[in-house]
């Protein structure tokens, strides 16, 4: 029994260098402290007395300069590091944090959302892009595996203190985000070596078009690396759908708020007791197969609601299609990894990212109008389209794994930074 549990830790777990797990920490913190922005919505029409229509303006800006800060946050981290990006990143969303607590008047708190929007959004690509600097390539399934962990336990823990805070202060709320905001950046500052590769250890990035220096117009024009982010556009089109569209259809079916959240929950706790052993479901197998499978459950998973009617079958077709996103988060970003340039890592994370806020947009916009016309079919279009997906991910596969060949044929590795990479010491 040890030594399956000692073998299972391995493989899950092992290996990974101290940078890694600073990195780490500093999402977890990040994630569990984030939850202000959650009840944004319920902070301006409860506490500040703004409209509904209005406070849906106010989201919207957080919303959009999330799309901003992504694309900034990739340019900085490429261009200024992954450390100073991230620590500028997380004191300035601080700060604006103690400003939303203490702002009233309903423009200046719209300005910072949008503001916090962009802030918020930026530390992603750096944090990718410098788990990707120090992990070897061997090794950085497990590491992205746990990522996405740290990121979904982050979430819940969120969910949980932010119900508790807002019952009792909305201004502690703020507080309470801006505090363990802080935390993150002095633990990065303090403990995270700048990671950013020096370009000389590599050489110089071919342009994509002669006279251009490489930026994130070489990501939008690579074309391998375009359909992959057109795929995973679709995987978050099918996952958006729990968020948005499928409580319109629980209400259809006589299913009140209470159902709803119950499906919610079994997800992210499915995730939390899930995710850590998906390493060794998927290791040693094709990437682009793997993500072939995942899509396909998440298609007949959103598929099955065309006939769902009771809480039994929502819950079932739930496990189905979470499942499928655990198994499509570590190949995602490893894929990412393996098509980026290492000058350009975090621009190829930005635009990447973007794939989800587009995908927040298109879900409920073209949902919502696809169950008003065709009910129950929607679902069915929603699971033609993740099999579509499927199929393309299956036909994308070998050639991006040639193209990736390609570029480790033409790429020398820089020499590792060896307190980057040095494992954390064993436990006396």
């Amino acid at each position: 029994m040890a030594t399956a549990v000692r073998g299972w830790f391995a493989d899950t777990a092992g290996g990974l260098p101290a940078t890694f797990w600073y990195l780490w920490v500093g999402l977890l913190i990040n994630r569990a402290g984030a939850f202000a922005m959650l009840f944004l919505s319920l902070y301006l029409t409860a506490a500040r007395g703004a409209s509904e229509s209005l406070a849906g303006v106010v989201v919207g800006a957080y919303g959009a300069g999330g799309a901003a800060g992504v694309l900034l946050g990739g340019v900085l981290a490429d261009r200024w590091g992954r450390r100073s990006t991230l620590v500028a990143a997380h004191l300035v969303t601080a700060a604006l944090m103690v400003a939303l607590a203490l702002s009233q008047h309903l423009g200046v708190i719209a300005a910072l959302a949008l503001l916090v929007g962009v802030t918020h959004s930026m530390p992603s690509p750096a944090f990718v892009a410098a788990i990707v600097d120090v992990v070897p390539e061997e090794r950085r399934s497990r590491a992205f595996n746990l990522q996405f962990w740290a990121f979904n336990l982050g979430m819940a823990v969120a969910s949980l203190l932010a119900g508790l805070l807002a019952e009792a202060s909305y201004v502690a709320l703020f507080l309470v985000d801006a505090a363990a905001t802080l935390a993150t950046a002095v633990l990065i500052a303090w403990k995270v070596p700048e990671t950013l590769p020096s370009l000389r250890a590599y050489g110089p990035t071919k342009p994509a078009a002669a006279g251009r220096r490489p930026g994130l117009h070489t990501a939008l024009t690579d074309r391998h690396f375009m359909i992959f982010v057109g795929l995973t556009f679709v995987l978050a089109v099918l996952t958006m759908q729990a968020s948005t569209i499928m409580p319109l259809t629980m209400r259809a079916d006589g299913l009140g708020p209470s159902a709803y959240g119950t499906v919610v929950a079994l997800g992210g706790v499915l995730i939390v007791l899930g995710q850590l052993f998906v390493p060794r479901l998927i290791d040693r197998r094709r990437k682009g197969t793997v993500l072939a499978v995942s899509t396909a459950l998440l298609a007949v998973g959103f598929g099955a609601l065309a006939v769902a009617d009771d809480l039994v079958f929502y819950l079932g077709a739930c496990v189905v299609w979470t499942v499928g996103s655990m198994l499509a988060a570590p190949p995602n970003a490893q894929i990412n990894a393996d098509l980026a340039p290492p000058a350009l890592r975090a621009r190829y994370q930005s635009v990447f990212y973007l794939a989800f806020p587009a995908a927040s947009f298109v879900a409920p916009t073209l949902g919502g109008f696809s169950l008003q016309s065709w009910g129950d079919g929607h679902w069915l279009v929603m699971g033609a389209l993740g099999l579509l997906a499927a199929g393309g991910h299956l036909l994308a596969g070998p050639p991006r794994e040639r193209r990736v060949a390609a570029l480790r044929r033409t790429s020398a590795t820089p020499a590792a930074d060896e307190a980057a990479r040095a494992p954390l010491p064993a436990p006396n």
